[in-house]
Parts: structure tokens; sequence; C-alpha cells
């Protein structure tokens, strides 16, 4: 081919033939031509700055070896490149070999190297790794960035956030109570501004309490605590609660502007407003406002109510010791009043409150006496003796049974949400409660009419400091409808009976054991459950035996023996009879049989709390446990729901500012028993009524079911029962005024001792009548037959050799000269329908007599009644699963 046809080769660099070893492009097919063959100033190197070949004249051009390399050389040149990128030959954009004209290479366009980046990252002139560490510049103009930023930031949160005011803090506002139909029960609280007082009106003693106890470096600080900032926010980003800690500037700005939410903007917020506060007040009128808006408890808001509610002064005439007493609170109202706060918590009962408050008081004096802010004379007089202060007093409209209903209510808010007791005491809210007016009536006119007929405590010593407690819930639903607490607030009485633990269930405890025989068994029936006709022993003073045939020892290795309320000779007889007549021996070692653990387990399930269960020994059995009346009226209400249990609640709604609060949905209704199960304890439960120990409780005149308790040395009585549509306990007892320990009933309404089935069932039947009129008698879902009979080992077996008139006794010990005499455990014919040995009884005998209360049916001889007196279960005349039918 001559010369003259031949194409030049197209430049090495522009495309990725070139990298290959000088290959042609893909596209053009031909050979890259020499560089500085298109005679552009930009095909040579160095010639924008050089003006001429560093190679010399004619000197063959140096090629480009990669992409990289023809991007150096360009940046090293500076020359324009526009004619090479936008249309020159071989450039980029148009031109013969660019990337839209023929024979385009694949290169990349660069920036054009006059034109510098704000931010030069990555870096250019830089290759590999090092293009991405950033300069010294960008690293410190960034950090200067960063820090002008953030005290821009500072500036502008200390210029907006305000200073706190004290009176603005004072500010309180009433709480309200609503009944469950909505209209207004009481409004509690001041409605009116808290006395503030002004720092020359609080003693020195008082301020320098405060500052030993909780800020010793309160005169030298900037007000703020940045290590345990730190240290609340780190635990807050663990999850934790935030730590203590926070100077009496931070405290005042908590007190007085900021919510109690535990949470990394209100720390920020709270640090802002502390330096803002550091630097615009004294610290005299930091101090001042720290102590006039602080919480004591009670309802107390500053120093001047304090002084007033626990002293009954003005918080000038305070002296060091009270001081002292008053500094302590501050560390949590709830634990540290000597009067103690159970209802709030259980563990802040009086004798551990006293302790914990005195405790701290002795600390506080010894603080303020090393900070040299007690002279030696001041010092020991002070320690001297602990100021008790005053008892609680009745507020504005706290009288009569609402005290107690808005102390369960106030309760209940706390225990189901975020709002604090301070939160709450200053006001605001409007609480919905369940309780109903007629019924809460009906309730302490019951206890009224039956305390003013019975109890004389003007002619009777013996009579002083009796107390009831009662409440009555709904079954399947839970709402506590009416409780009774005590006098009332106005009568010095402010423990809540009806929320209060404490007092022995006794003997009211044993239709757990039964319901736990008939779901577990015994350790003989192989986890099958066994019939309330099984039969134990009733004998007084008997040996309680272990699983394995041990006797059940005490502490020093003794026989451990239960005995009975009298040495009544009751033989082996059923639990259903044991039941009815309340003897002790055969629940005992039922309970051991079964196993108290599984005891525990049925009571917890029907509601009980496992804080207010007792030891797990013999006793267990038989009410050795203290619930509170609210909590023993809803556990009887799962037997009355057929085995459904809703947890008691007071409160269905709460409102602040118009919004409602969260955490106050009705409890969910569960199914945690057998519904036969619980059917068949409500039958014979019905029969205690009809004829055992309850029957006082038939002057109800309708179907209903229920049981007494009594306990050691008569401490206390009880009576828990309940219809379908109410559960209603009531608890009796004596108190000590002084120490709050219980005292003997015995010669209590002139009689030689107090049992469930007088005075507490009396106040039941009387409430019921009132709660019910109106409301049909719906009866009970009929149980059918459950279990096994399992009896008691060394039971004999029944032989027709005896000849029994069961007892009639309504009392929960059987008469002085018992009906029954006892000369063969082995029953007659007649006896195997009264006490349920029977296959085939006549249910239709005519007898109207009480007669035996066990009748059934069990896998025994087939024997029939003739005598026509078959035991009766049912106050309305339909004959229980265990009873013949009364005539």
């Amino acid at each position: 081919m001559s010369e003259h046809r031949r194409k030049p080769p197209q430049p090495q660099g522009g495309g990725r033939a070139a990298a290959r070893g000088g290959q042609p492009g893909p596209s053009s097919g031909r050979r890259a031509a020499p560089r500085g063959a298109t005679g552009s100033s930009a095909d040579s190197y160095g010639s924008s700055s050089q003006g001429s070949d560093p190679y010399g004249s004619g000197g063959e051009e140096r090629p480009y070896g990669s992409r990289a390399e023809a991007r150096r050389a360009a940046q090293r040149g500076g020359g324009r490149r526009r004619a090479a990128d936008n249309g020159g030959p071989g450039g980029r954009r148009g031109g013969p070999g660019g990337p839209t004209g023929p024979g385009r290479g694949r290169g990349r366009a660069t920036a054009a190297p006059g034109k510098k980046r704000f931010i030069d990252y990555p870096r250019s002139g830089k290759y590999g790794w090092h293009r991405w560490v950033p300069s010294w510049k960008l690293v410190s103009g960034l950090f200067i960035g960063f820090v002008g930023a953030l005290v821009a930031a500072v500036g502008i949160g200390f210029a907006m956030v305000q200073i706190p005011s004290e009176n603005i803090a004072a500010q309180s506002q009433n709480n309200v109570y609503y009944w469950a139909d909505g209209s207004q029960m009481v409004a509690t609280g001041t409605g009116v501004n808290r006395q503030n007082v002004t720092i020359d009106k609080i003693p020195e003693a008082m301020q320098y309490a405060v500052i030993s106890a909780e800020n010793k470096s309160f005169y030298k600080d900037s007000g703020v605590d940045p290590m345990g900032i730190a240290r609340a926010l780190a635990n807050m980003a663990r999850g934790g609660q935030t730590q203590g800690g926070s100077t009496i500037t931070q405290q005042f700005v908590k007190n007085t502007y900021l919510s109690q939410d535990q949470t990394v903007t209100r720390k920020f917020r709270e640090m802002f407003i502390s330096i803002k506060v550091g630097a615009k007040l004294s610290k005299p009128q930091i101090l001042q406002g720290y102590l006039n808006t602080s919480y004591y408890g009670r309802g107390a808001y500053g120093i001047q109510a304090a002084a007033q509610t626990y002293y009954g002064k003005d918080a000038v005439k305070l002296k060091p010791s009270q001081c002292a007493v008053l500094a302590a609170l501050l560390k949590g109202p709830t634990y540290y009043d000597p009067a103690g706060n159970p209802d709030l918590d259980k563990s802040a009962t009086q004798d551990a409150n006293r302790k914990r408050s005195e405790e701290r008081w002795r600390w506080i004096l010894g603080e303020m006496h090393k900070d040299h802010h007690l002279t030696d004379v001041q010092y020991q007089d002070a320690i001297k003796e602990y100021p008790m202060p005053q008892g609680r007093k009745a507020t504005k409209g706290m009288t009569g049974q609402i005290s107690y209903l808005a102390d369960t209510a106030k309760k209940y808010v706390l225990n189901h949400s975020e709002i604090t007791e301070a939160q709450f005491d200053k006001g605001g809210y409007q609480i919905y409660t369940t309780f109903k007016k007629d019924k809460v009536n009906a309730l302490a006119a019951a206890v009224k009419k039956i305390q003013k007929a019975r109890i004389d405590p003007k002619r009777r010593d013996l009579d002083k400091y009796v107390q009831f407690g009662a409440a009555s819930v709904v079954p399947k639903d839970g709402a506590i409808v009416a409780l009774y607490g005590g006098d009332g607030y106005e009568n010095g009485h402010f423990t809540n009976n009806a929320d209060t633990s404490g007092v022995p269930v006794g003997s009211t405890w044993k239709p757990f054991v039964l319901a736990a025989a008939m779901e577990y068994g015994t350790y003989k029936s192989n986890g099958v459950g066994i019939s309330p006709l099984s039969k134990y022993n009733g004998n007084d003073h008997l040996k309680v035996m272990n699983p394995d045939g041990t006797p059940y020892l005490n502490k020093d290795n003794t026989n451990f023996f239960q005995n009975n309320e009298s040495p009544h000779k009751w033989g082996y007889i059923t639990l259903r009879k044991a039941m009815e007549q309340s003897v002790n021996t055969p629940f005992v070692q039922l309970g051991m049989d079964v196993g108290m653990r599984h005891v525990r387990d049925v009571a917890q399930s029907a509601g009980i709390l496992d804080q207010t269960m007792s030891t797990l020994n013999p006793s267990f059995a038989i009410g050795t446990s203290t619930p509170s009346a609210i909590r023993m009226a809803d556990a009887y209400a799962t037997f009355a729901a057929s085995g459904k249990q809703a947890d008691p609640y007071s409160v269905i709604r709460v409102k602040k500012d118009g919004e409602d609060q969260p955490g106050f949905t009705k409890p969910k209704v569960k199914q945690p028993m057998d519904a036969n199960i619980a059917n068949n304890v409500t039958d014979v439960l019905e029969n205690v009524i009809q004829n055992g120990t309850g029957q006082n409780a038939k002057a109800l005149g309708r179907t209903a079911a229920g049981k007494t308790g009594t306990t050691d040395s008569n401490k206390s009585a009880w009576f828990v029962g309940y219809t379908q549509q109410l559960s209603t306990s009531v608890a009796m007892f004596r108190e000590n005024p002084k120490d709050h320990k219980l005292l003997s009933m015995n010669g209590t309404a002139g009689v030689p001792s107090i049992h469930g089935g007088d005075i507490p069932t009396s106040v039941w039947t009387e409430y019921m009548k009132a709660a019910l009129q109106g409301s049909n008698d719906s009866g009970f879902p009929p149980a059918t037959e459950i279990g096994k009979v399992q009896d008691e080992v060394g039971a004999p077996t029944p032989t027709p050799s005896v000849t029994i008139t069961p007892s009639q006794t309504p009392d929960d010990s059987p008469s002085p000269t018992p009906s029954a005499t006892v000369t063969s455990p082995s029953p007659t014919p007649s006896d195997s329908c009264q006490f349920g040995w029977g296959n085939s009884c006549n249910t239709n005998g005519g007898g109207t007599g009480n007669g035996g209360t066990d009748g059934g049916t069990t896998p025994t001889p087939t024997v029939t009644d003739t005598t026509g007196t078959g035991g009766s279960s049912r106050g309305n005349g339909n004959g229980g699963i265990f009873a013949g039918q009364n005539g």
C-alpha cells in the first residue's frame, strides 16, 4: 500500500487498546498515532509549562503507559485540555477517536485542573489509600466547625431555657375521684398555692441538714455534676434506671421545671437549666427554692407544709433534731415516713420505716457535726432522743369510707402507671373508679349495725380496739364495688383494713387445700384428683405424717401434733364433713399428702399474692397466711365463676389535662382452675352454710356458698362467701394501737370466743341482703362427680356396724355434749348416704331433718337410705352432687 494512503494510528492513550500493549481499539480497528502527531499542544509533555519538547526537537514522543499515567500527565501539565476534550483530534468529545466520534476509546473524562473543590476529599493528586486519608487542614477544619456548632447549640439552649419559679411550682390542683356511675365522689387536695417561705424563715439547721446529707460542695460547685450526668446517661444507654447523685441545683430544677421522666433529653435540659440557674441565682436563693419545692410525703410540698404536717409548727420553729428527720424524708417519704406506707409498698411497714428513718436521722446529725454545722453541745442535745412526728390527719373531704376508697384507687394508679406519688399529689388528675355508692353505703351500714348491737367498748374493755375490714368483688370481672376500711381518717384510723395484709385468714384457707387435692391428688393417687368423700381422721391432737411415713418434726426434733379447737372425737370423716364442721386435723394431713407447694400454687392461681403467704409447714393448710380482704374476696370469686379468675381492680380510667393516661385497661379474665373443681368446691361450701359453721348466712334467703375462719388465740375471725353476682369477705380482729399487734378476742362481745360464723357472718349477711336486693337467685352451675375416693392411710374399710347421729351444731366446734357417738369407724346402712358411702342412695327421701351432710356415691357396697334424713347442700332445695334432697 502506498505511503500517502496509510491512515495515521490512534493515540495510545485514547483507549484500552493502549493499555493492552498497543493493540487497536475495538471501535476503530486502527493503530494509535504517536504522541504529537496531531499537532496539538496537549499531545506533548510539558507543552503548557515549558513551551518546548523536553526531549529535543524532532525527538520521538514518549507514549502513555496507562490511563493513570495519562491523568498524572494532565495534572502535571496544567495546560488546557478543552481542545482535546471537546472535539480536537483524538479528543474525548466528538473528535476522531473520541467517545462520540469514530474510533472512540473508553477513557474517562477528568475535571478541569484549574478548578478546586471546596472539600478536597477524596484527595486529588493522591493515589491508592492515600486518597482516603484526610489532610490536616480538613481534620482541623471539621473539628473547629464541630466545636463551633456545639458552642452555638449550647448558647442557643442557654438563651432559650428559663429559670424555674418556685411560686409557679407551688401551684396545686385537686384530684377528682368519680363513682362507677360517673358522678363525683370527692375532690382531694387544697387546690390553692402552697405557702413558700424565704430563706430567713428556714432554720440554718434545716439548710445544713440538707447540704450535709445531699450536696456537701453546694456552696462551691457550679450547680452541675457532670460525672453524675455521665453515669446516668451511661446507665440509661444500658437500659437501666438513672442513678442519683444530682446536686441541689439540679434537684431544684427537676422539682420545678421538668418531668420525672428518665430520658436523655431531660438530662440535657436539666444540665442547661442548672447552668443558667447557677449563673443567675445566688446559692441562698437556690437552696430556698429547693426546700420550698421538695416533696416530703403525706401530700406536703415545701418545708413549711412539711413542718406543719409532721410537727404541727411553722418551719422557723423547727429544732435541729426535727430538721434531720425532715431531711431524711427527702430520700423517699414512702420508706422514711415513720408512720409507714404499707399501702404503697408492703416493705414500708411502720416498724421498718421507723428504723430506716431513725438510722438516717442519726447519720445526718453525725454529718452535720462532722461538717462543723453543729457544735458538740448542739449535737449531743439533738441526738439524745428521736423526735417522733405526729400521726396522719384527715384532709378535706377524706372522711368515712371515702378516705379508704380514694386510698385504694390512688395505690392502684401508682402501681399501674408511670405516675409518681409526688406527681400525683400535685393534683390535676381525674380518677374514675369501680366503686358503687349504694353498695359502699350498704357495707358500711352493715358493719355499723352489727358493731352497735354486739360491741360495747364503754362497758367491756375486751371490746376495745375491735376493727373490721371487708371487700366486695364481682366474679368473672374483678371489679371492686365496695369495701370497708375502718372507722375513718377523721377518727385517727389511717390503715385501710380492706387492703392490708397481716390478719391470718384461718379456716377460710381450707377450700384451697381441697381444690389442690381435687387437681393434683395425693402421693397415693398417682396424680389422680381425689373426691371430697375421701375420709381422713378428724380426732384432736394427731401426729402429722410425711408422705414417706415418717412423722413431721418440729425444730427441736419433737413430733408435730395438730390440734382441733375442741377434743371432740370425730373419727374418720369425709373431707366434706370436715369442711362443714371446720375440723383442722383432716386438712393438715391432706395438705401434707397433696404437697403444700400445690396448695400454694392453687391459692396463687385463684388470686392470692405470693408475698402474703406464710411458710410451707403443716399449719399452712389451716390459714396462717395473711392476704387482704380484697384478695380473699377475689380468690373466692374464682370459685363462684367456675374457675375463671380476674385480678381485682378499682380504677377504669385516669385523665389529666383532658388526656387519658395509659395503664388502666381491665385485667384479662383467665381460667386457671378447672370448672368442675371450682363447682365441686362451691358445692362443699354451700353445705357449710346449710348445715355447718356458716348457718347464720342462711338468713340471706338465697343460694350462697362460704366458709368461716377462726385463728389461734382467737385473734381474728373471717367469713368469705359468694353468690354468682358478688363475692364478699369480712374480717374482724383486735389490734393494739401502740405496736399494732393482734390481740385475743376471747371475751369480746361478752362471749367466750369470737368465731367466723358469728359476727363476721352476720355482717356479711346484712350487707349481701342489701347489695343483692332486686337481683335474681341464679344459683350455681351443677357439680359433677370428681376424682376418686382416696382415704388417709389407716382409714378402716366401711362395714355395717356403727350408729351415728350427725351433729347439728352450727359452730366452728361441736357442742360440749356432741350428739354423735362413735363406737366403731364402720357405718350402718342408714349412714352410708349420710356420709357418701353408698352407690344407690334414695335421693327422694321425705325426711325434713338436717341429717348427714356428705351423702353421695363411692365404690362401696350398695345400701339404701330409708330414714328420710339425706343431707342438703343447697339453699334452694336442690341436692348437690354429694347430697340428698330435702323433702
